[in-house]
């Protein structure tokens, strides 16, 4: 079904608080709908009266087939109005769906991103809990409750005593239902937060589980995951105890206030105060009273949950306010420039860049290199924008990196991460960055990345279907085809982390005919790489260490200033790689 023909004039909101303002009209209308069955509900009460007090001792058969005929119309209206009120609630949370879930999406990715992937869908999961309950029947309680007064008072009519009987089971129930709310409130916003806290935990761990396998981890993972599910459980169990001995009560006096009418209205019969079918329609009316009052303590926690998801959503939304369109800038060259940026990765607490700063212009070719933690990757999503900055400037073509418009730049850039990933799809969707396909492109980017022939290999070639992650390929596969997928389309900036890691002999010599075809079509490219032979491809060097420019300029200019002795203070490490790097360069001249 698709949501907006549920809501022909549908249009997407910022506040979870300002979507659930547009559906009262809906709310509006299931109230009135609501009020109209209730009524109708009267409608086998009074027959049963009628019958009782007025048919039966006239012996009236015509009378009893018109009022039989008049009640079953009414019972099938009710019916009818039971069914438009279930679909209206159903298309209610569909609409509060459709209004919020791009919004709730777009503060998910942007959380994720902000903590480097660490975060989990918690607010798409809070998103269903609050269409299911505004969808479902845990409302209809609250809708009949408007009716308890109208109830009560009919019942006061019959007689006082039966009436203050109900009200009296009606007060219990409202009683039971504060305290209810009073000692669940706490224990049960503590259990959801522990429970979510026990899932991005277990999903973390799940990330790594050829880790855990390989090392024999899986009994102290457990062990640890065991200790966060207790936690869960224990705050669990004190919500249900509690909850549950207010239920039973609950369910008690809704049980016990039908005999107790049923004999108090015996007593009054025996005494003629009021007639014998006062007596089951007063019992009956009795449970329609206080059944709403019932209604709403069992679904209480389901009330709770939703309280909660919605609490989380609003904050949310809060903090992550809505990406604003940019306005589309011209497509960039690739001349990049930083000045003072210092950055950290998300959750980190000290920066890994400090007063970065450097130039290099369009079509270049530069290579990061440096010790472990000198902030390579930092310096790759930087540029690309990925990550907030704490100071400084990243500029492409003189505009701030900020400035453009995400989905638009998405198509001038290719990015092959360190940690490559792929995504559950076809080959050919993974290329091509799940647009709306075009064969040719997806191919040209395999043939420049040297994977046609890798990918024509596979059972179904291009239509092969691969896991989330790059389920069923190997490292290498899953490299070569993060590479095409980099350069799809007419990428102007490049950026490479460790793009060799799992290429073979076979597979590096693919990625220099790939780098050397980019640098031809004037192609800006930043390669980050520990391995020396991809400095040969190169027209500028970058060295970092500890998050600063250690050195930066012309391949060859910078390799000759830090193989001078004492020149700079390199790690053993990087002055090891750049003596092997200057040795290949030697040997390729």
């Amino acid at each position: 079904m698709n949501p907006n023909h549920l809501n022909p004039n549908h249009r997407p909101t910022d506040s979870i608080k300002e979507a659930l303002l547009r559906t009262r009209a809906t709310i509006i209308s299931a109230g009135f709908f609501s009020l109209l069955i209730n009524l109708l509900m009267l409608a086998p009460i009074l027959f049963m009266l009628s019958l009782y007090d007025r048919i039966i001792p006239s012996r009236s058969g015509p009378t009893l087939v018109a009022l039989f005929l008049l009640v079953v119309f009414l019972l099938i209206i009710m019916g009818l109005l039971l069914w438009v009120r279930s679909t209206m609630l159903f298309r209610m949370g569909t609409r509060l769906d459709t209004m919020i879930n791009e919004r709730v999406f777009n503060a998910t990715v942007d959380v994720a991103r902000g903590t480097g992937g660490k975060e989990t869908t918690q607010p798409l999961e809070d998103l269903d809990h609050l269409r299911h309950f505004l969808g479902g029947g845990a409302l209809n309680g609250f809708f009949d409750l408007p009716m308890v007064p109208i109830f009560l008072a009919i019942i006061f009519l019959f007689h006082p005593v039966l009436g203050y009987l109900a009200l009296t089971g009606g007060i219990l129930l409202l009683i039971i239902g504060v305290i209810n709310e009073v000692r669940t409130r706490e224990p049960a916003m503590i259990a959801s937060e522990q429970a979510i806290r026990e899932r991005r935990m277990l999903t973390a761990n799940l990330r790594n589980v050829e880790v855990i396998e390989a090392l024999g981890m899986r009994e102290r993972i457990f062990q640890r995951w065991r200790d966060q599910h207790e936690q869960t459980l224990g705050w669990q169990g004190i919500t249900q105890e509690r909850s549950a001995s207010m239920e039973s009560l609950s369910r008690f006096i809704q049980i016990m206030i039908r005999p107790v009418i049923l004999g108090a209205a015996g007593y009054l019969a025996i005494q003629q105060l009021i007639t014998p079918g006062v007596i089951i329609a007063a019992a009956i009316l009795a449970g329609k009273a206080i059944g709403p009052l019932g209604q709403v303590i069992g679904n209480w926690k389901s009330l709770l949950s939703a309280r909660a998801a919605y609490g989380r959503l609003h904050a949310l939304l809060e903090i992550m306010p809505a990406r604003q369109r940019q306005l589309s800038l011209p497509a960039p060259e690739g001349r990049i420039q930083l000045a003072g940026v210092v950055a950290r990765p998300p959750g980190a607490e000290h920066p890994v860049l400090r007063g970065v700063s450097f130039e290099i212009t369009a079509g270049e070719t530069l290579g990061v290199i440096g010790p472990s933690a000198a902030g390579k990757s930092t310096l790759a999503r930087v540029v690309l924008g990925i990550w907030p900055l704490m100071a400084g400037s990243v500029r492409l073509d003189g505009a701030d990196i900020s400035l453009y418009n995400r989905e638009e730049l998405g198509h001038h850039i290719g990015y092959l991460p360190q940690d490559t990933e792929l995504f559950a799809g076809t080959i050919a969707e993974n290329i091509g960055r799940f647009n709306l396909m075009d064969d040719a492109l997806v191919v040209d980017a395999a043939v420049r990345a040297r994977a046609h022939e890798l990918i024509s290999q596979l059972p179904n070639g291009y239509n092969t279907m691969i896991g989330p992650g790059g389920l069923g390929l190997s490292g290498g596969q899953r490299q070569r085809i993060a590479l095409a997928r980099a350069l799809y389309g007419d990428p102007r900036l490049v950026i490479l982390d460790e793009p060799n890691s799992s290429l073979d002999e076979r597979g590096e010599k693919a990625l220099f005919e790939a780098m050397a075809d980019l640098n031809a079509a004037g192609c800006t490219l930043i390669v980050i790489s520990h391995r020396p032979n991809m400095l040969k491809a190169v027209d500028k060097v970058l060295v970092l260490k500890h998050g600063q420019v250690e050195a930066f300029g012309p391949r060859d200019e910078v390799l000759s200033r830090v193989l001078k002795p004492k020149s700079l203070s390199l790690a053993g490490g990087t002055q090891r790689l750049l003596e092997s790097a200057e040795g290949s360069n030697e040997a390729t001249q």
